[in-house]
């Protein structure tokens, strides 16, 4: 039997235990790296930004799902072709890719059918569009990218480039016209001196392909038609619309960090984003989500081989183009002088080929040097490594 002195004397040996081991719970998480670069942050208009409009009404209770022999794919919405009418020096539509030639092209001041028809006429021949943007993102540039879409299925004009210069916009419209451009197979350039801010960002994630020269930056959410009145409340409207930008992130293909970083940003800032970032993120090169669904099907239409050097081009044009990510023309011209190298374009499928746009487009800018490379040098990496800009073809054209 133990005394009472003795059961004292062995409860403090525990509680000092138990008092270190708390502590070294609590401890401090461990200092970024010495040497790492500070993130970029630079001022923002307030005009500017990821701003959301969207009611905060409570989701109505789910549905039972249905068996799986009653399930229909959902179609596209109807096309809402009521007038729109675009400022000055906002869009521009042009059958040229290479804009270093010739320019943004052609200023669209009408989304009316009859004047889209009549403006992409010209790109029936080579097949290629390119929609130069300039200007916020809201729900006329939602409009904007449907139509065309639409009037270029019609047109059998499927590869699109939708070349952006946007510092943001509303969030809600920006995931509109993301989904869609997700479903119609577009290629998102941001050329040098040209910026993606804020809300523009979620376009990137939609796009097939990205090619980014220009600067991309992001910043906390704003809710403008808030009628919050303390910080709870409005930290509980933001959690309801920051969920709907992770989900449309996801869904995308993307990292759902993107959401989490933006909200760590005071909405007066921006956070620049670096090059291994957008990488990191899934905002650049080929969109993953999409990158598995066009293998699947280019291993049916095109061989194993294809689908084999396709990616030995992808791991290539990271290594040895990105030094020329700062002019958006010295990229493509890098790709179109390495991809020789791996028996692009493919005799057999040529339209699924690397940069294939350029060859339909008969605009490829001056080739630049690059290192020839076979595809057995290429050492392999990783499934689901970033990878290079390259623009699929779909298996079938898209109903108008």
């Amino acid at each position: 039997m133990f005394s009472r002195t003795g059961l004292i004397g062995l409860r403090l040996p525990l509680a000092l235990a138990a008092t270190l081991l708390l502590a070294a719970c609590q401890r401090a998480a461990p200092p970024a790296p010495a040497g790492a670069p500070p993130a970029k942050m630079e001022a923002v208009a307030e005009a500017n930004g990821a701003v959301s409009l969207a009611p905060m009404t409570p989701a109505p209770p789910a549905a039972a799902p249905a068996p799986a022999a009653e399930k229909k794919p959902a179609g596209p919405p109807p096309v809402d072709w009521r007038p729109v009418t675009l400022e000055p020096g906002e869009a521009w539509l042009s059958c040229q890719l290479d804009y270093s030639r010739h320019g943004d092209g052609e200023a669209l001041l009408s989304l009316d059918r009859e004047t889209l028809d009549a403006q992409l006429q010209g790109c029936t021949e080579r097949g290629v569009l390119r929609l130069r943007y300039r200007g916020r993102v809201d729900a006329d540039f939602a409009a904007l990218v449907e139509r065309i879409t639409v009037v270029a299925d019609a047109l059998g004009i499927r590869k699109r480039v939708l070349d952006l210069d946007s510092a943001g916009g509303l969030v809600e419209d920006a995931i509109r016209a993301g989904d869609f451009i997700a479903a119609s197979r577009w290629t998102v350039w941001v050329r040098e001196e040209s910026i993606c801010h804020s809300a523009c960002v979620f376009l990137l994630s939609a796009g097939d392909v990205r090619r980014i020269a220009g600067e991309v930056g992001i910043h906390r959410l704003i809710r403008m038609s808030s009628t919050a009145t303390t910080r709870g409340e409005l930290n509980a409207e933001l959690r309801v619309v920051h969920g709907r930008v992770r989900d449309y992130l996801e869904r995308n293909g993307s990292s759902v960090d993107v959401a989490d970083l933006m909200m760590a940003v005071p909405n007066r800032s921006l956070r620049m984003l670096s090059g291994d970032e957008l990488l990191r993120f899934g905002l650049d090169g080929v969109n993953p989500a999409q990158d598995d669904l066009d293998r699947l099907r280019l291993q049916r239409e095109c061989g194993e081989d294809f689908v084999s050097r396709r990616d030995a081009f992808a791991r290539a044009f990271n290594r040895k183009c990105r030094e020329h990510d700062s002019e958006l023309d010295q990229l493509n011209a890098c790709g179109l002088a390495l991809r020789g190298s791996f028996g692009f374009p493919d005799a057999d499928c040529p339209a699924e080929s690397p940069l294939s746009e350029f060859d339909l487009a008969q605009a490829e800018p001056d080739p630049a040097a690059a290192p020839a490379e076979s595809p057995e040098a290429a050492p392999a990496a990783p499934y689901g490594e970033a990878q290079s800009a390259m623009m699929p073809l779909p298996a079938t054209p898209p109903a108008d």
